[in-house]
């Protein structure tokens, strides 16, 4: 390899490392968004439910059965989701900052 190709290879690289922190940046923020919105989701539906804990747990199970792929929303991550959000869900900073997060 010449050198005079180096420098080139540098910016290139560079190129891709920063496209590479730029897309996981952006899935996490992603993933940020849609616990948020599942914890709210299911904060609000337990409340109007009559099913209370057992509708966690009807959920968890049906997604465990029907889409085994879909890792973190077993009944553990459900609960803790739920207690998260219940948790902060009247804090008027963690709602902005949550989506911020990277």
């Amino acid at each position: 390899m010449s050198n005079d190709i180096v420098p080139h290879i540098n910016v290139i690289i560079a190129m891709i490392e920063k496209a590479r922190e730029n897309t996981l940046a952006s899935v996490n923020t992603e993933l940020i968004k849609l616990y948020w919105n599942a914890e709210e989701y299911l904060s609000n539906e337990k409340a109007r439910s009559s099913w209370g804990d057992s509708f966690i747990d009807s959920l968890a199970d049906n997604i465990k059965e029907n889409y085994p792929e879909i890792k973190g929303f077993n009944r553990r991550g459900l609960y803790r989701m739920l207690q998260f959000y219940e948790t902060y869900k009247n804090n008027k900073n963690v709602s902005p900052l949550v989506t911020q997060i990277s």
